[in-house]
């Protein structure tokens, strides 16, 4: 019998926990923080939280039910569940009913106990999210990526699903689809989702639609393909991004009857991890996902002003020499910088993780390496997370100004400027 080593505790831990680290975006946003304390100057383009405050009638339907503290029912309040399908049927022509949903503290605890209860391999589209993998390591899960390309947006083609499933064509597979997407702020055509979805029924694939920026389409467009694979897909939503509540922690999952059985699994492990979700929390939603004049206001001003963001900094990136494509929603870009890689090999950076550290130490501004995204660590790819400025500030101001309008450069300076100092500063170092 192995001795166990009483004066080191690491010993005791789970090997699939072992040496993981900290999730990257927390860990720069604690590390810009910290400059910021120093005195350093940082503009922080790495951690991905929404620059928007919460609606105003979300937080007020908050203040009114702040004194509600019985534990409610594990899958979430019922009069919250309904109101969710309600949202589904009403933005992605999805027929579900109140018990079709699960209500949990953030999309992202619902994905690890989703990992928990299914068995299959996890298939992970990559760039993707920092977290995705992580969870699959903790739970002991075997994982099966999928590379995507520049040159098609770094979207999933249905021909690279193909592949991987034709491999083993018996094998359980959930397969994570985030759109638009977080890094990349890419999303797929009406064809596209079709042929994925086709894909995904053939070879029986669980799909887990992570739909937490479909309200941030900048046109307002966002398409489930849930419409086109009911059966097979799981449609995560929640507060976080499109609502501003990150701090709020809660999350939706919408199950097709046919995946019930994973529903009412993962009711039970809730039942016996974080038992229900914030009661005021709970309530306050149903007044978000109901939606209203306020809510579609809110939603407009904010896909303007990102929308407007994003094509800014892209285009100044380019300008530079970097290829990024124009964002499609969400508030991330992912450039590639392998067209300077001569020039930044003459400064002797060869890894995404140099390029971070020198640009944070020469700039300030605060980007994630495309290794954390699981892209290979040779490839000179970033995350620029563009939200760094006040948005209740900037809502205000895209009030003033006819709908119809593009927000112009003047209204970029006056209302986000670390984000337009930090494209500046970005294209003056790299053609320098």
């Amino acid at each position: 019998m192995a001795k166990k080593n009483k004066g080191s505790p690491h010993v005791q831990l789970n090997l699939n926990v072992r040496g993981l680290p900290q999730s990257a975006t927390l860990a720069i946003n604690e590390l810009s923080a910290q400059l910021r304390s120093e005195g350093r100057h940082v503009l922080r383009l790495g951690l991905g939280q929404s620059p928007f405050p919460v609606p105003q009638v979300v937080v007020d339907e908050l203040k009114v039910n702040a004194h509600q503290k019985d534990y409610l029912p594990v899958r979430g309040l019922r009069e919250l569940r309904g109101a969710v399908a309600d949202y589904h049927r009403r933005r992605s022509a999805v027929e579900l009913s109140a018990q079709d949903i699960l209500i949990g503290p953030g999309s992202k605890e619902l994905m690890f106990i989703l990992q928990l209860v299914y068995y299959g391999d996890l298939v992970i589209p990559t760039p993707s999210w920092v977290s995705y993998a992580p969870q699959a390591h903790i739970i002991g899960r075997q994982i099966r990526w999928v590379p995507t390309r520049a040159d098609n947006d770094w979207r999933l083609m249905p021909d690279e699903l193909e592949k991987l499933c034709a491999s083993d064509p018996s094998r359980p597979r959930l397969l994570i689809l985030n759109y638009p997407s977080n890094p990349t702020g890419a999303s797929y055509s009406t064809n596209e989702l079709k042929e994925l979805a086709k894909v995904a029924r053939r070879y029986q694939v669980v799909l887990l639609a992570d739909e937490i920026y479909g309200e941030l389409h900048f046109r307002g467009q966002h398409t489930s393909i849930a419409r086109y694979y009911p059966e097979g897909t799981i449609i995560s939503s929640g507060l976080s991004k499109w609502c501003g509540a990150g701090g709020w922690r809660l999350g939706t999952f919408a199950f097709p009857p046919q995946l019930r059985w994973l529903l009412e699994a993962m009711a039970v492990v809730a039942s016996e991890t974080f038992t229900s979700t914030s009661a005021p929390i709970q309530y306050a939603a149903v007044r978000a996902f109901s939606g209203g004049i306020e809510i579609e206001q809110y939603l407009s001003q904010s896909r303007r002003i990102l929308r407007a963001l994003g094509r800014h900094l892209s285009r100044r990136l380019r300008l530079a020499g970097v290829h990024v494509p124009e964002p499609k929603g969400a508030f991330y870009l992912f450039p590639d910088f392998s067209p300077l890689r001569e020039p930044l090999l003459a400064r002797g950076i060869t890894t995404s993780e140099q390029l971070c550290e020198v640009i944070l130490d020469e700039t300030g501004v605060a980007t994630l390496p495309g290794t954390a995204f699981g892209r290979p660590a040779d490839e000179l790819t970033l995350r620029l997370a563009y939200v760094d400025f006040d948005g209740a500030h900037a809502l205000v101001a895209a009030q003033q100004i006819p709908p119809e309008q593009d927000l112009d450069h003047r209204f970029l300076e006056m209302c986000c400027p670390n984000v337009m100092q930090a494209a500046e500063v970005l294209q003056t170092w790299l053609q320098r």
